[in-house]
C-alpha cells in the first residue's frame, strides 16, 4: 500500500475550478455565488453492500461520485465541489487507485466538480463523499411540494440497473443487456433534467432505493397519497423496486405536462408519466391495465430491514 500523503498527491490532487483553497491545507475554502443556496449531501459505497469485492475500480470511482450528484439533481443544484474519504486495505496498490481515482475524475470532469479534501484511513473497502452544490434562493426542489391532482412522472428506463445486478448476483431468470450492466455501474445523473424541473415540478427524488420506496418518502413528506395506473407493459419487480437507477422521479401539475414532454425531446431522455397524486395519508396503489390492484410487498431496498 502507498503512503497516505502519497496516495492524495499522486491520485487525488488536482487543480480546481471554482474552489478558493482545496487539498492540501487543514480544510477547504469555498465561497457560493451570491444569491444561491448550497446544498449538501452525503453518501457512502461499502464493499460487500454496494459494491462487489472484485468491481472494476475505474467503474467504482465513477459510481461513488455519480450516486452523490445525483442527490444534487434531484434537488434542481449544480453540483460544485466534492470531499472524499477513503478506507482501503494494506494490499491496495497504486494502480487500483489510479484507475479508481480515473473514474471519480472522469465523473468530476463531466460534472466540473472540485475535489476539496478528504481523508483516508486502512481499513474494510469504503468510500464515503460529501458533495456541496449552488440552487438559486428558495428554488431548491424538495419531497414536500407534491399536491392532489399532481401527475407522477419518472426519467428514463427505471430497473435496468436491478436486473444488472440481479444477472451479477446469479440470476437465471433475468435477461440482460449491456445496458443494464452499464446503468448499474456507471450511472447518468440526471442534472440537466433537474435543473429544468425547478420552475416546473413540485417535488423531486432520485431512484436510488427502489421507484416506490422512494415515492413514498414523497408522500410521506407531502402528507399525500398516489396511485400508479399508467406503467409500461413490462414494468416488473425491478422497474418498481429494484434500485441503483438514479433516475428523477418528480411530481408536477397536470397542465404542466406539455412543457415536460417537450422538455424530454430537448434533453433526448423519456420522460413518462406513471401516476397520480391523490388525497391520503400516504397510501400508495398500482394498478395493472384493467384496474386491478397489483401493488407488490416489496417497494425497494432497506439497509437495516
Amino acid at each position: 500500500m502507498p503512503s497516505e500523503f502519497d496516495l492524495i498527491q499522486r491520485c487525488f490532487t488536482r487543480p480546481t475550478r471554482h474552489t478558493v483553497l482545496g487539498v492540501g491545507d487543514d480544510a477547504a475554502l469555498i465561497a457560493p455565488a451570491p444569491g444561491y443556496e448550497l446544498v449538501v449531501s452525503t453518501d457512502m459505497l461499502v464493499e460487500g453492500t454496494h459494491f462487489f469485492p472484485d468491481a472494476d475500480p475505474e467503474d467504482l470511482g465513477w459510481k461513488t461520485l455519480a450516486v452523490n450528484v445525483s442527490d444534487l439533481a434531484a434537488m434542481g443544484a449544480v453540483p460544485r465541489w466534492a470531499t472524499l474519504a477513503i478506507a482501503a486495505p494494506p494490499e491496495s496498490t497504486f494502480d487500483w487507485m489510479d484507475a479508481f481515482a480515473r473514474g471519480f475524475f472522469a465523473c468530476a470532469d463531466a460534472f466540473k466538480i472540485d475535489l476539496i479534501g478528504g481523508d483516508t484511513t486502512r481499513g474494510a473497502r469504503c468510500f464515503s463523499v460529501t458533495i456541496m452544490g449552488e440552487v438559486p434562493t428558495g428554488k431548491a426542489l424538495r419531497r414536500a411540494g407534491a399536491r392532489v391532482g399532481d401527475q407522477v412522472w419518472v426519467s428514463g428506463t427505471p430497473g435496468r440497473a436491478g436486473r444488472g445486478l440481479a444477472h451479477l448476483q446469479g440470476s437465471r431468470n433475468v435477461m440482460v443487456a449491456a445496458e443494464c450492466l452499464a446503468a448499474l455501474h456507471r450511472p447518468q445523473p440526471r442534472v440537466a433534467l433537474g435543473l429544468a424541473l425547478r420552475e416546473i415540478a413540485s417535488a423531486a427524488i432520485d431512484i436510488s432505493d427502489g421507484l416506490l420506496a422512494d415515492l413514498g418518502h414523497i408522500l410521506v413528506a407531502s402528507g399525500v397519497a398516489a396511485t400508479l395506473e399508467s406503467l409500461p407493459d413490462d414494468a416488473d419487480e425491478y422497474y418498481l423496486a429494484g434500485g441503483d437507477d438514479y433516475e428523477l422521479l418528480f411530481t408536477a401539475a397536470a397542465a404542466r405536462a406539455p412543457e415536460i414532454t417537450a422538455l424530454g425531446r430537448i434533453l433526448a431522455l423519456s420522460l413518462t408519466c406513471i401516476g397520480r397524486i391523490e388525497a391520503g395519508a400516504a397510501n400508495l396503489r398500482v394498478l395493472d391495465s384493467t384496474g386491478r390492484d397489483i401493488t407488490p410487498i416489496r417497494r425497494g431496498y432497506d439497509h437495516f430491514a
